[in-house]
Order: structure tokens, then sequence, then C-alpha cells
């Protein structure tokens, strides 16, 4: 039961990586990040038409949403295809010098695009990768999905690690994995992020809660790395995403993004869908109301200017 592979990174990791070459560090830093960018790079062939009439122009600072998963393999000895145990998307738009991440729980129940069955939301990475995560994600929130960053389990410790660290505050004292984490503010490494993103059983709020505590080490991470103290670890934070994350965003869209994107990473607000547990064949799912799908896809629409 994995965890809170933390997905955020990806975009911001990379596009913070890309930051360097604007606050002109050099050529060497130049062609480390633009090489790290490259190894990430992972096309994608979508089945259903997207969303979009025209595509978003990163020059004009049209908003744009990218789909963050956290995959449950590269710990643990995983190395199969997975699943995408953590599901959020975000939207970035710089007009407002906003980002916001609405998380999905694991267990939605959705139709899966190009799977034709309905299904827990994250099966269809295991089914489709991150192109059948993209259709459905797009499907069932009616908003065009323009990005993928995928990182696993494995990614997030050694990010989490190449930062050096991150604070979080916890709502209720709890231990898992052999780490106690108290009330309040708590200071994580990357082993210690992985068991305070992994925590469900516990929690009275079962995997909303969870689903929590990834949020705020996504926002710890974002914190991080837009600090000057992330900027200096830029080596160590490429070594973490090369080898562990990978997007469908090209390096000059990213340096594009570096240039234009970045005073919206610097104001992140988060949104939990919720829903409802039941049963079907003894296995759980979450059920979303309308007017709880209604209410996310409004203010994602309204994020993305449509």
């Amino acid at each position: 039961m994995s965890t809170g592979k933390k997905i955020i990174l990806g975009i911001v990791g990379l596009i913070l990586a890309i930051t360097l070459v604007v606050v002109g560090l050099g050529a060497k830093v130049y062609f480390d990040v633009r090489g790290s960018a490259d190894q990430t790079y992972e096309s994608v062939k979508r089945k259903n038409p997207a969303k979009r009439e025209q595509a978003v122009d990163l020059e004009e600072q049209d908003s744009f949403s990218v789909l963050l998963l956290g995959i449950d393999t590269g710990d643990l000895g995983r190395t199969e295809q997975g699943r995408s145990d953590t599901m959020m998307v975000a939207t970035v738009k710089p007009k407002d010098k906003k980002t916001t991440i609405v998380s999905i729980a694991r267990d939605t129940y959705v139709p899966i695009v190009g799977h034709g069955t309905d299904d827990k939301i994250n099966h269809a990475y295991a089914f489709g990768g991150a192109a059948m995560s993209m259709d459905t994600v797009e499907s069932y929130l009616d908003i065009p999905i323009d990005h993928y960053v995928a990182i696993n389990m494995k990614g997030l410790k050694e990010l989490v690690d190449a930062v050096g660290g991150v604070e979080v505050s916890n709502s209720g004292e709890f231990t898992q994995s052999g780490y106690t984490f108290k009330h309040g503010l708590n200071t994580l490494d990357g082993d210690r992020a992985l068991a305070f993103s992994r925590m469900r059983k516990e929690d009275p709020r079962g995997d909303y809660g969870r689903q929590e505590r990834q949020r705020a080490i996504v926002v710890g991470v974002v914190k991080k790395l837009l600090s000057m103290d992330g900027i200096t670890k830029y080596q160590e934070v490429l070594e973490a995403m090369e080898s562990n994350v990978t997007t469908d965003m090209h390096f000059a869209d990213m340096k594009k993004i570096a240039l234009n994107y970045r005073d919206a990473f610097t104001n992140v607000k988060t949104e939990q869908m919720q829903g409802e547990g039941f049963m079907q064949d003894n296995i759980s799912y979450q059920r979303v109301s309308e007017d709880e799908l209604k209410r996310v896809q409004d203010i994602l629409k309204g994020e993305l200017d449509l």
C-alpha cells in the first residue's frame, strides 16, 4: 500500500531546476539542467482528442494544467508498471500569480477512457500509463489536461533529501513505520516524508487525511525549491529527477515556464475532491456526487479561463 509519491515535484522540481537558467548560474548549470530535462522526457500517445481548440501559448502566459501522478514503484522492490496511487491536477495561472492543486482520491469510481470499464481512477495508469490517465481525468473533470508529470516512490524520498528536508504541519500525533510524528510542525527527511504520507488506517479521515499530508509535502517541497537553499542544491535535485520523474514537457517549454510563470508557483492553493465510500463486489470505492464534481470542475475551469 503505497504512498505519497509526491508528484509535484515534478512540475515544480523540473520547472525550478530550469529556473536556474533564469537566475544566471552559468553555462554549466544550463547544460546540466537541459541534460536532466531530456532524460525525463517521455511522450504520450493519447486516444482522445484534447479539449483545447488552440494550443497553450506559453509566451502569452496562458493558463495550463498538469496531471501529477505518484506511482507506487521504485521502492520496496517494486518494478512493475504500477498504479497512480497519488493523483492531483495542478492549474497554473500566471495572470493571478496562483497555482491550484486538486487531489483526487485513488479509489474514485469513474469510466476509464480507452479501457471500456468503470473502475478506480488510479487503475487507468496500470491499464494504459500516463496517456490513459490523462484521457480519463480530462473526460471526468471536463477540462483540458495539457501535460503530465509522474514520479515514483523512490523519487519522492530522494527529492525531499535533495532539498534538505521539508517542514509540514501535522493535525494529530501518530506513529508510522517506526517514526513518531508530533502534533504541529515536523521536519521531514526523505524516509520520514514517505512514512508521513503513507499513514491511512489510523486516520479517522482515511485516505482523505493521507491526501492532506501528501499535499503538505508538496507545498513543503515547492517552498524549498523556490528558496535560495533549494537552488544551491540543484545538482542533487537533478539527480533525484533523472531516474524517477517522467513528463511530456520539452526543455524549451520548461524554459518558457521558468521565465514567464515563476510567480505563479509562489502562491499554491489546495483543494480536495470529496467522495463517499461504497462497496461493490467486495471492493471499496469512492463515489463523488454530481454537486461535488461540478464544484471542482467549476474551480478548475475558472483557473483555466474556460
